[in-house]
């Protein structure tokens, strides 16, 4: 099993395709916005958000497939990637973009062997060492977090703060990093200074169901 792992792993390492993450990375959130995957997925599209997780995790797997497959249809409509959360044999089945895995879901070189080469696999981290850790694994960006205090977890990691991200950004080398946690409109700019490529955000623009459009645009525009 250990050969299969590293032999997914140098394979991918070898033919990687960078990808150019946009700087904002919305992330769904059912309860919290109100709204179905779908309609949240037209609302931040319509904003001009182009790279979008789905996040299902109080919802029952049945469910979340039909829902990350309507999101999906339209997702195709406006040519926006899909990233599915945790998840990786609902992104199998519906051939969306990528998964998105954490740090107890299915190992990344895995995930890679199943979802192949031109799939997009994002892997959350938490700190230094497992950001490291991540930079040898088959992932074409690490998420870090939280950078800031959250309460979008019920039980977060400890807060990584702005020196620890320049200190991820210093020793994973060039790989996509993606900030999250506790990111909001004014502290943007400084994570991205930090060494972030891209910012992660759910309340930031979900907790206005009525203004996602508007707000997902205001930000855009701002960056």
């Amino acid at each position: 099993m250990r050969k299969f792992f590293a032999k997914a792993q140098r394979k991918h390492l070898q033919f990687k395709l960078r990808i150019n993450l946009p700087k904002l990375y919305p992330i769904t959130d059912a309860r919290l916005s109100g709204l179905s995957h779908a309609e949240q997925v037209r609302r931040l599209s319509a904003g001009g958000a182009t790279f979008i997780q789905l996040r299902g995790k109080q919802t029952d797997a049945r469910e979340f497939y039909r829902e990350a497959e309507e999101a999906l249809q339209f997702a195709r409509s406006r040519n926006v990637s899909l990233i599915i959360n945790d998840r990786v044999d609902i992104a199998l089945a519906l051939s969306a973009s990528g998964a998105h895995l954490g740090q107890y879901d299915l190992p990344p070189a895995a995930a890679r062997e199943l979802l192949g080469e031109q799939a997009i696999i994002g892997f959350s981290t938490h700190n230094i060492e497992q950001a490291i850790e991540a930079a040898r694994l088959p992932v074409d960006y690490i998420a870090i977090g939280p950078i800031f205090e959250t309460k979008s977890k019920e039980n977060p990691d400890p807060v990584v703060g702005l020196e620890g991200l320049r200190r991820v950004r210093q020793l994973v080398g060039q790989i996509p990093l993606v900030a999250i946690g506790g990111i909001r409109q004014e502290n943007i700019r400084e994570v991205l200074a930090a060494g972030a490529d891209s910012v992660a955000v759910i309340s930031l623009l979900l907790t206005d169901p009525l203004q996602i459009e508007a707000r997902t645009r205001e930000i855009l525009s701002s960056l």
